[in-house]
């Protein structure tokens, strides 16, 4: 009898927490977590890399004194697509023809912060191209890093030779000094492919890892030992802590974690109306630059090697036309040219971005609808195509855009 009673004292316990304790999300929920396959080592490494990406940073830690954000974590809210309060605002001018970053001047990006006793920089005067930019999401980057430089090159048009109107290009970027070419990547005149941010500034994950470090957090690595200078306040880096300010093992964990991160998980892919959409976004045009497949080349990560996966972006750059010319340019690309960015996890968005959406670079469209719309340049057929659906078909656009 004791025993009979003490199994329906347990029972009743454990019915109580499952009422009780919030059911974790399914996996195609959220955007966190590591690709499946990793070792037990890697999973290892990706832990440390998880938590380093969510460290706050303060001015005891070497927070500044010039800053953005305090964390990788502030940008990117659950891996996800950053908020206009953590926009990063980027500025240069045109000499002679070439686009100046005024490094000389404080950029290329505005520290708009400043830890105690030091005051935030502000735009040149004679800065011309002014651009903000919201953070990406990360997951998945590991995928587009491992496309070999030939398979992107096999899918840019310059002179758009079959004549649809659509002429993908690579944006060649100048490497830093620390960069290592890896199997995929190709040397063209000293420059490589860029891949990372929303210019394709980047041409792998460390380069963008420890941009973001300093640039946006004002913390100096092995990699680039300098902190940002106000020069309205001096014109030599003043730092309260010693460089650098986060260890290499620590960097090149954070690199790990971004690039072991799962894609996005579809989701109702089944459903009726989403494939209804998915054809739909096809036919108007929108995979000539937003490619569903691509495939990895060999890697050292056997997670990462020879993989197929569907991310809905060539990585290549193309002219967006005048009302998303922003002025301000990376690497070989033009003002007006912007990497295709992929599509995946794109109905999460909301989720990192405070329950709203805020898409194309600056955040300026609060839907996909008004994203598509505002599709200029290459893409403004594709955009017109989309305009003249029935409510019904763009509904269907919007559900299957919203699947992956």
């Amino acid at each position: 009898m004791k025993k009979i009673l003490w199994y329906t004292l347990v029972a009743l316990i454990f019915q109580s927490c499952d009422e009780i304790m919030p059911k974790a999300p399914a996996e195609n929920e959220v955007l966190d977590g590591p690709i499946d396959g990793l070792s037990a080592a890697q999973t290892r490494t990706f832990i440390a890399g998880d938590e380093a990406f969510a460290e706050v940073f303060t001015p005891d830690t070497g927070l500044g004194p010039y800053f953005v954000i305090s964390s990788c974590i502030a940008c990117h809210p659950g891996d996800g697509k950053g908020h206009p309060s953590s926009a990063l605002v980027r500025f240069g001018r045109f000499d002679g023809g070439n686009f100046d970053h005024m490094l000389g001047m404080g950029g290329p990006q505005l520290q708009n912060r400043a830890i105690p006793g030091f005051e935030p920089e502000s735009i040149p005067v004679s800065a011309t191209g002014i651009t903000t930019f919201l953070a990406p999401a990360v997951t998945g980057l590991g995928l587009l890093e491992a496309v070999s430089d030939s398979d992107l090159l096999a899918n840019a048009d310059p002179d758009d030779a079959d004549g649809d109107g659509i002429s993908g290009v690579p944006n060649y970027i100048t490497p830093p000094e620390f960069f290592t070419p890896g199997s995929y990547h190709t040397a063209n005149n000293g420059r490589y492919i860029g891949r990372f941010g929303k210019k394709a500034g980047a041409i792998d994950l460390l380069m963008q890892t420890v941009g973001a470090y300093k640039q946006d957090m004002g913390i100096t690595s092995e990699f680039d030992s300098e902190d940002p200078i106000n020069y309205n306040e001096a014109d030599i880096p003043i730092s309260q802590v010693d460089d650098p300010e986060v260890s290499t093992a620590t960097v090149n964990q954070v690199v790990f974690y971004l690039s072991t991160l799962k894609p996005p998980v579809r989701r109702n892919q089944n459903d009726n109306q989403v494939q209804q959409g998915e054809m739909l976004f096809e036919q108007i045009g929108c995979t000539s630059c937003h490619l569903p497949t691509l495939r990895t080349g060999d890697h050292a990560v056997e997670a990462l090697a020879n993989k197929v996966f569907h991310p809905y972006t060539d990585l290549l750059m193309h002219d967006m036309g005048p009302g998303l010319d922003d002025g301000y340019t990376e690497g070989t690309a033009t003002t007006s040219e912007w990497k295709t960015p992929a599509l995946w996890g794109l109905g999460l968005s909301p989720d990192a971005q405070g329950g709203n959406y805020f898409l194309l670079h600056d955040g300026r469209a609060g839907s996909i609808e008004e994203a598509i719309i505002l599709h200029g340049g290459e893409a403004e057929q594709a955009a017109t195509q989309f305009s003249v659906l029935s409510n019904q078909d763009k509904e269907f656009v919007i559900k299957f855009l919203e699947s992956l």
